[in-house]
């Protein structure tokens, strides 16, 4: 019995909307494809009547890295991932889409994709694209215009990236710095309670002794032995005081509470009154202790710190050096700083501790040819001082033959830190 025809057409447009709603969804999940972005409806609606379907079961390849799949497909149902062994890059779900490249480029597929769970897809092939580009000459140019929107999304994607990469750099570079400071507070503090628990012990143990002994004893001792207890005591009361000024002037700095006072100031002065004040030390060891060809020398200097400076510089050269031996300053200029230099003729520095000299953590100390001690926390001290007023500090010296320790002042204001 034939159909009626009025029967035939109700019958078929519940297949015709069921075909129209497929289509519809089709088209918005190629517009949601950048590469499609500005690709006319019509166009559209073509190319989404002859995707393909596709379906992958769970842990089923779709493809591998190296395969030559050229295809572009968008995920109706499922889940899926693109991985390299068990590194998985990325996950596609319901109206995600990859491999739209692949459309244009003919390269090998860069990593392979497996179905995380059965899945089922719309798969839309190079050749048949390549068919729509010859056959509709404006979705080239549509095209285009769809990448130079990728484009300029990846761009400001990008900026926004390297704005926070260069935030990430700057918060690691000061997290750096902290661990840095961190670090030196330590070694400060280890230096510190070093200095107490041994440097500052030593002499006031001796000097409690020799007191109580007189103390006990004075009527027994005769003029001669007083003498010589007498100046032990001041010896080591000297020592321990100018360790203790050091101790305070370090700790001062490094709490911030000692700040440079630079003035205009002549170098000159500082020189003769240090030499003036160590002349004593050096005869008593037959050192000549002198400088060379003496001239004023104006500079811009903190004339505390860097009296400290020369003070310990000559001081340990007349500790390093030989009964007999020679200590000279001397001075050159150029036109931006004054060199200071202090040159020994002493028992000289080996370079793998000339490495340690000025730094904190490692700092070696050694006895002078007298068994003089020390703590180094001089030489620290004057690279502290002397970096503080604009300058720097070096060495050089020869095993056997002496040492030669120098430093530069700026001659100007502009020039100092």
């Amino acid at each position: 019995m034939a159909v009626p025809f009025y029967s035939k057409t109700f019958m078929q447009n519940p297949l015709k909307k069921h075909r129209d709603n497929d289509l519809e969804k089709r088209i918005d999940c190629l517009r949601s494809i950048p590469l499609f972005k500005e690709v006319e409806r019509s166009t559209l609606l073509r190319i989404a009547s002859i995707l393909e379907s596709w379906e992958v079961k769970k842990d089923e390849r779709l493809f591998n890295k190296g395969d030559r799949d050229y295809s572009l497909y968008i995920v109706v149902s499922g889940k899926l991932k693109a991985h390299a062994g068990n590194h998985t890059f990325a996950t596609f779900g319901p109206n995600q889409y990859f491999g739209e490249y692949s459309l244009l480029d003919s390269s090998a597929r860069s990593t392979t994709v497996t179905a995380m769970e059965d899945s089922a897809l719309l798969r839309l092939q190079q050749d048949q694209f390549n068919k729509f580009l010859k056959k509709i000459p404006s979705l080239s140019r549509a095209l285009l215009l769809g990448l130079v929107w990728r484009l300029r999304d990846y761009n400001v994607f990008e900026a926004e990236l390297t704005a926070k990469n260069l935030e990430i750099k700057k918060q690691k570079e000061e997290i750096e710095q902290q661990r840095r400071e961190l670090e030196q507070l330590n070694q400060m503090k280890d230096k510190f309670f070093a200095i107490i628990a041994h440097d500052l012990r030593n002499p006031f143990s001796t000097v409690l002794s020799l007191s109580e002994l007189l103390a006990k004893e004075f009527d027994n001792f005769d003029q001669n032995n007083l003498q010589i207890f007498i100046e032990q005591i001041y010896k080591y009361s000297n020592k321990t005081f100018n360790l203790l000024e050091n101790l305070l002037q370090w700790s001062m700095l490094q709490t911030g509470r000692l700040a440079p006072k630079p003035q205009m100031a002549n170098l000159a002065d500082v020189i003769n009154d240090t030499i003036d004040l160590l002349k004593g030390t050096a005869l008593n060891k037959s050192i000549n202790l002198y400088w060379a060809l003496p001239t004023d020398s104006y500079a811009y200097f903190d004339v505390n710190m860097i009296t400290t400076v020369v003070r310990n510089l000559i001081s340990n050269a007349i500790k390093f050096t030989h009964q007999n031996g020679e200590v000279v300053v001397q001075v050159d200029d150029d036109p931006d700083y004054y060199k200071v230099s202090v040159i020994d003729t002493g028992v000289g520095i080996p370079n793998e501790v000339i490495q340690k000299l000025l730094r904190i953590d490692s700092n070696p100390t050694t006895l002078g040819t007298d068994e003089e001690s020390g703590t180094g926390l001089g030489l620290i001290l004057c690279k502290e001082f002397v970096e503080k007023n604009g300058g720097t500090i070096g060495v050089r010296s020869v095993v056997g033959k002496g040492s030669t320790f120098y430093f530069t002042v700026p001659r100007f204001a502009e020039k100092t830190q």
